[in-house]
């Protein structure tokens, strides 16, 4: 059996093709006694409207894209959560799309959107992506960057004052008494690392610390595993007393090999992450970490996007937010000799 068309909900309406046309592209053209009546036609007859033939007939999208670098990572998730209600707001939908670390993933991505004729895009990378982002403006797909500030002044962006984030964290552990911090994260390559290691290198100076770089491929719980384990296997006297891990999954893997395997966290090593996802205040030792979260930040950036979309600029073309230290019980309790 075919599905209802307009048609059948004229029909049963009593009224003209024209009508229900109105009522699915201008509803503000009708009273409010029909689009009752044609509301309880479309119930009847089970018509279901093709917002996609509406968007090619109006020539304008009500979709815009979310595109996550690593949708895994419980932080992403909690943007596109956020972006979702915002645009819900609105009268908008969101298509997601994950990344996954990967930089031809991420191309391919961007070019499904602007087939598709997204209303607009939000891109959370970890590469350099504004050249493409300009090729896509230039043909008619506005954006906003997220989670990374913009060089171009063309290119909105809504982002964490990541270098004041390391910052904080490596000036957290010296509070505390740590002498020798070793800092988790990689590839060097990706902006927020390299930004927040500028940050850690920053407060070692200052606060006349040794800083040592262990080097990561990925960000990962896994990784931070085989982290804590090379640790562990060090003498004390060789171990560093604080662990700066530039993201709470590599934090809590190190987290867990390092109790599994004896070393006692905080009283022997202060171990801070960042992101501040709701799995760091969870874990079994509560995970001091650096907090990027902001409740309002789907408002933001939908809003700097929809500001871009109507022609103008966002009151703010680069908004840089500030990271919050959120200490807890991993570095709190450390005994320092």
């Amino acid at each position: 059996m075919a599905p209802a068309g307009i048609r059948e909900v004229a029909a049963h309406a009593g009224v003209s093709i024209g009508t229900v046309s109105n009522f699915l592209n201008h509803p503000d053209r009708l009273s409010a006694a029909m689009v009752r009546r044609v509301t309880d036609a479309i119930e009847a007859v089970g018509f279901v409207p093709s917002n996609a033939a509406r968007q090619l007939r109006m020539g304008v999208s009500s979709v815009i894209g979310y595109l996550a670098s690593d949708i895994g990572n419980p932080h992403f998730g909690e943007i596109a959560a956020s972006v979702q209600s915002r645009a819900s707001e609105l009268g908008l939908s969101v298509f997601i799309a994950d990344a996954q670390e990967d930089q031809g993933t991420e191309d391919a991505h961007l070019d499904a959107f602007a087939q598709h004729h997204v209303r607009g895009l939000l891109v959370a990378s970890h590469h350099p992506v504004e050249e493409r982002l300009a090729l896509l403006r230039r043909r008619g797909t506005p954006s906003v960057l997220v989670g990374q500030r913009a060089v171009s002044e063309e290119q909105p962006s809504v982002s964490v004052d990541e270098v004041d984030g390391g910052r904080q964290a490596v000036a957290h552990l010296a509070d505390v008494g740590c002498r020798t911090v070793a800092f988790v994260g990689g590839p060097s390559e990706i902006v927020q690392v390299s930004a927040r290691l500028a940050g850690a290198e920053r407060a070692a100076g200052e606060r006349g610390l040794r800083l040592r770089e262990i080097p990561v491929a990925e960000r990962s719980v896994a990784a931070g595993r085989e982290v804590g384990a090379l640790i562990a296997a060090l003498p004390r006297e060789s171990r560093p007393d604080g662990v700066f891990a530039v993201n709470d999954l590599l934090a809590l893997g190190i987290l867990q090999e390092l109790v599994g395997r004896g070393v006692r966290v905080p009283e022997e090593l202060a171990l801070i992450g960042y992101d501040d996802t709701e799995f760091a205040e969870a874990s079994l030792i509560p995970l001091s970490s650096v907090s990027r979260r902001h409740r309002d930040v789907g408002e933001l950036v939908v809003d700097a996007l929809f500001a871009t979309i109507r022609g103008r600029s966002p009151d703010r073309l680069h908004r840089v937010l500030k990271p919050r230290l959120m200490p807890r019980r991993s570095t709190q309790g450390f005994l320092s000799t």
